[in-house]
């Protein structure tokens, strides 16, 4: 699905702003055929749990109601008008005035519908949106709803982070062309100095396509037509880690007749090559090295809200610590941030929203006697169907981004219990029909080893999530190295793939300083981070280091989340704590090569810069 854009046949009326906002009342059968009741106002786009100070509201469990009216312009007289919605956690149905226009299930993904037979030009609807937060044994990531005797519903799920819902992400109101560009694939390869961008478009009608490439300096570089082409690039400069180099590909659909413009969409292109070689990752060729974090879409009062100076202030804390990369965990994450990545050349594992695929694990505390995880009456058919599902809309939404390197198709599951690899192979194999060019990824959780592992070989690079020194052997580094060590061995010997420490971290209260670096102090933090890092240098298929987390975020209710999970390098508002600072001379100047192969002496540099 192609994002919106303003230009010479498109545009964008933006309906972000303070909606009306309601509870579903089971008093108020149809709440889009009126003026929503009560008094309560919310701001799009944000989750809605933290904007308001009440407890029913932050932790009600179902539907919500937004409403507010649309005015669409009266020039608007031709052509097509859709509503957008960027995204709507965890379902959304849409109505126009009285008449429902459609629904969606999947939390981080977008949906359109086409209301021009609605709506009319240089009048005003009244836009209404159901938004229903329930995670169920079908949804993805799945969850349970019970029913207490005092009629409250309570949410059960298995991950660890709070579950925000609403509309945390823009909606628009579009105005298209009739016949319009409606997809573009774009491909890039290497062919000696030649960059290679193979493009192919879709149409609603019969049309002539155009193609037309321009370099940074607005210099045609290349040209092509038909619905499939072929462009290429003399002398390309590559889209690269910190080095981002985009072209803008010019899709031109004209009237075959006459010659007439109807329709223009523009695309960034990004010219380079990902590969899993052996044991080794590779960027345009050359062997890569994966620095940076595990993140959260998670900020006060906004909760999962996107907010794009918040995206600016990250990308700078990521430059200024000499990360390359983050895994969108657990969930896709908001455009914004796919564009921002492209332009600046950060490396990005995308991640469907497939976390909690472990009933062992109820917020990162371990269960006795857990039911199977993969099963009919667990997580069975539906679920699947419904993960496949939101594989296609994550690959749709993202194929076109340079900086989206892999494919991550799910968080910690339950790779080790029976009936795993019936899950997840048509699953693999669906994401390498759609998209052949990128490798796919998952990451093991701490019971699903080498040995008992049934999963790992469907994955092109082995992403493991390890807390040796926290959740084992806490505050023993000795032993936690031993551990360590053996584990990634295991992992090496057997599959002879690339090996990725997708995430490790220890929880740390900003400013609690101990001089024996105990738990929970800074100094153990940094002290931990120290011993994974000795490990991870001394095995030559080691691709990657992504520490979990980024910053603080919130979770739900527990007695070892302490106002949430404090295994941030940065606190919630962005603060470093003193891992921050150690992590920042271990990356700085690295340049996608691993630590111990840059000169001491560049690397200092880098950090003194």
């Amino acid at each position: 699905m192609l994002k919106p854009q303003t230009g010479a046949t498109r545009e964008i009326v933006n309906l972000d702003g303070v909606w009306r906002f309601a509870l579903d009342d089971a008093n108020t059968a149809t709440p889009w055929e009126s003026v929503l009741p009560g008094s309560l106002d919310v701001a799009v786009p944000a989750s809605y749990n933290d904007q308001f100070v009440d407890g029913a509201i932050r932790n009600h469990v179902g539907w919500v109601w937004y409403q507010r009216s649309v005015d669409v312009p009266r020039l608007w007289v031709d052509g097509r008008v859709i509503l957008r919605f960027d995204a709507a956690t965890h379902e959304g149905r849409v109505y126009v005035d009285d008449t429902f226009v459609g629904e969606h299930i999947g939390g981080y993904t977008p949906f359109e519908f086409d209301v021009t037979e609605l709506v009319e030009p240089g009048h005003r609807f009244r836009l209404t949106v159901g938004v229903n937060n329930e995670l169920t044994e079908q949804t993805v990531p799945p969850g349970h709803i019970f029913d207490l005797p005092d009629g409250r519903r309570k949410q059960q799920y298995h991950h660890d982070f709070f579950n925000y819902a609403g509309l945390a992400r823009s909606v628009s109101l579009l105005h298209v062309p009739d016949v319009r560009v409606t997809d573009v694939t774009v491909l890039t390869s290497i062919d000696g100095s030649e960059g290679i961008v193979d493009v192919a478009v879709e149409t609603s009608g019969s049309t002539e396509v155009r193609l037309v490439l321009r370099d940074e300096d607005d210099v045609v570089v290349a040209e092509g037509s038909g619905a499939s082409a072929q462009l290429r690039v003399p002398d390309a400069q590559l889209w690269r880690a910190g080095a981002a180099y985009l072209y803008r590909l010019e899709v031109v659909a004209v009237d075959s007749a006459s010659g007439a413009l109807v329709d223009v969409y523009t695309l960034n292109v990004g010219i380079r090559t990902v590969e899993v070689r052996g044991t080794q990752f590779l960027l345009n060729g050359e062997p890569f090295y994966f620095t940076g974090f595990g993140k959260h879409e998670d900020t006060a009062v906004r909760g999962k809200g996107h907010d794009n100076a918040y995206l600016v202030h990250d990308f700078q804390l990521l430059d200024w610590i000499g990360a390359n990369s983050f895994r969108t965990s657990h969930y896709p994450y908001a455009e914004e941030v796919l564009d921002y990545a492209d332009r600046h050349g950060i490396l990005v594992i995308d991640e469907t929203s497939a976390v909690g695929f472990n009933l062992g694990v109820a917020g990162g505390m371990t269960q006795r006697n857990p039911p199977p995880t993969f099963s009919p009456e667990t997580l069975g058919d539906q679920t699947q169907k419904t993960h496949a599902q939101h594989l296609r809309e994550l690959i749709a939404r993202d194929k076109n981004h340079p900086s989206v390197v892999m494919w991550c198709i799910a968080n910690e599951p339950a790779g080790q219990e029976d009936g795993a690899r019936e899950y997840f192979e048509p699953l693999t194999t669906l994401a390498r029909e759609i998209d052949p060019t990128r490798p796919v990824t998952y990451t093991a959780w701490l019971m699903a080893n080498a040995h008992n592992d049934q999963i790992a070989d469907l994955f092109d690079v082995i992403g493991i999530n390890r807390y040796f020194g926290w959740y084992i052997d806490l505050g023993d580094l000795v032993s936690a190295e031993q551990k360590l060590r053996a584990d990634i061995e295991a992992w090496i010997e057997r599959f002879q793939r690339p090996v990725f420490m997708m995430e490790y971290g220890a929880d740390t209260m900003a400013g609690l300083h101990a001089v024996d670096a105990a738990p929970w102090s800074e100094e153990y933090q940094q002290a931990y981070l120290e011993m994974h890092h000795r490990v991870f240098d001394d095995y030559p298929e080691f691709v990657g280091e992504h520490v979990w987390n980024f910053a603080d975020f919130r979770t739900g209710p527990g007695l070892h989340r302490v106002g949430g999970n404090k295994k941030g390098i940065f606190t919630r508002d962005r603060q470093p704590k003193a891992a921050a600072h150690s992590l920042r001379e271990r990356w700085v100047g690295l340049d996608g090569q691993k630590p111990g192969s840059v000169p001491e002496g560049h690397i200092q540099d880098a950090v003194n810069a």
